[in-house]
């Protein structure tokens, strides 16, 4: 079964991947929707040349289009459609965890370009998910923020103690309510580590984003 992997960057969408490859299915493209600018992507604040290299690193097409969060929804299916010609796809891989709302979206969008919405890490332990992502090796960084966390937190890299440390300040380790949003720059499915840095830190209303430089 081939799938488009609805890429954000970060290691939700990494495991998602990883997943859906170890129980059979084939990765053929990922989508990633950038602001109506085009110069990051629209959930993680992320440059487009970076999730550019990490496609690359993966050995995979990736296919962007821009918008606003009004025209999201539109678009989206519009591309959806389109890539399911393109590459003649059957499923579309999401990696959201427990957010019914979230899932009904995906299915919704999924649905209406043909497509299997398959979410692999649905409704797995929050903690336990974090964990296996570090057990499996996937090396990924903040570079979004809420103010509980504050811009301080903004390049560390999501490890045990770090898990240890949302846990004292009552923050969901997973982040998926959005307290945080990461960048993967190393996982088993990379062929190289992608060498990214935070030159700078910015605040937009109430949230925190790194200025990444890929190296």
């Amino acid at each position: 079964m081939s799938f488009l992997c609805s890429w954000s960057g970060g290691k939700d969408s990494c495991y998602a991947m990883h997943m859906a490859i170890k129980n059979g299915a084939q990765p053929t493209v990922l989508l990633n929707v950038l602001n109506e600018f085009g110069d990051r992507s629209r959930s993680h604040g992320i440059p487009k040349e970076v999730l550019k290299a990490q496609a690359n690193a993966m050995e995979l097409p990736i296919h962007f289009f821009e918008s606003t969060w009004k025209d999201y929804e539109r678009l989206y299916i519009q591309n959806l459609k389109s890539l399911s010609k393109e590459y003649d796809l059957q499923s579309a891989v999401f990696g959201d965890i427990d957010i019914q709302s979230h899932r009904e979206w995906e299915e919704k969008v999924a649905h209406a370009a043909n497509l299997e919405a398959i979410l692999p890490i649905w409704q797995q332990p929050r903690k336990q998910l974090v964990l296996d992502m570090i057990d499996y090796h996937i090396e990924a960084m903040i570079v979004s923020c809420n103010q509980t966390l504050g811009p301080d937190f903004l390049g560390r890299t999501i490890d045990r103690e770090l898990v240890n440390e949302l846990e004292m300040l009552g923050i969901d380790v997973c982040g998926e309510n959005g307290e945080y949003h990461t960048l993967v720059v190393n996982a088993p499915l990379f062929n190289e580590r992608l060498n990214v840095k935070v030159v700078g830190k910015e605040t937009s209303t109430n949230y925190n984003f790194a200025i990444l430089e890929l190296v």
